[in-house]
């Protein structure tokens, strides 16, 4: 059965939330906010959090900056994944995949179907690794971000989770990256 190792010891992660809206801010991005709370509550820190508006430049820029930023071990986006014109998120940021992660989008389908039926099919959120750094797109709204922490996301960024979990493959992200060139 999967669940919580009690004999583990949890490691708090560094996580960034980025927005991605034409209309929000800080004080009214209940989307971000949802996030933030969930992610300080299961005991990591959220490392930084932005807003850019639905250009995949400004997207993808940020992202990059978190990247780089040896401080930040996963990027939670949420916004922009829909089909109207301005929803650029997946487009901004897949190029950047050094592996894609498509179990992630078909468990947040599987997810989604069972809350809001048939409507899931609206969703292109996506994950990938890059430069070791996880990097999640969830739809903007507040439940989706809401399912995919606490269906997803609580379970495989706590190094507790068995019988697996992405923390503890952390340390392995980068080691094509180390391997000397043939």
């Amino acid at each position: 059965m999967p669940g919580i190792d009690e004999s583990r010891q949890f490691i708090p992660l560094k996580i960034a939330v980025l927005t991605v809206s034409d209309t929000r801010s800080l004080d009214d991005d209940k989307s971000g906010a949802t996030l933030t709370e969930r992610i300080a509550k299961a005991g990591h820190a959220v490392g930084a959090r932005a807003i850019v508006t639905d250009d995949a430049e400004k997207i993808r820029a940020q992202v990059k900056a978190w990247i780089a930023d040896p401080a930040i071990d996963v990027v939670i986006t949420t916004g922009g994944t829909g089909f109207t014109g301005r929803d650029v998120t997946p487009e901004a940021l897949e190029p950047l995949f050094e592996k894609r992660m498509e179990g992630f989008a078909t468990l947040f389908l599987m997810v989604s179907h069972a809350k809001i039926g048939t409507s899931a099919i609206q969703t292109r959120a996506t994950a990938g690794v890059a430069g070791a750094t996880y990097i999640f797109c969830l739809p903007g709204s507040p439940g989706a971000c809401r399912d995919a922490w606490d269906e997803i996301l609580l379970h495989q960024l706590d190094y507790r989770y068995r019988p697996c979990n992405f923390v503890e493959i952390m340390p392995r992200l980068d080691e094509h990256l180390r391997r000397a060139k043939a």
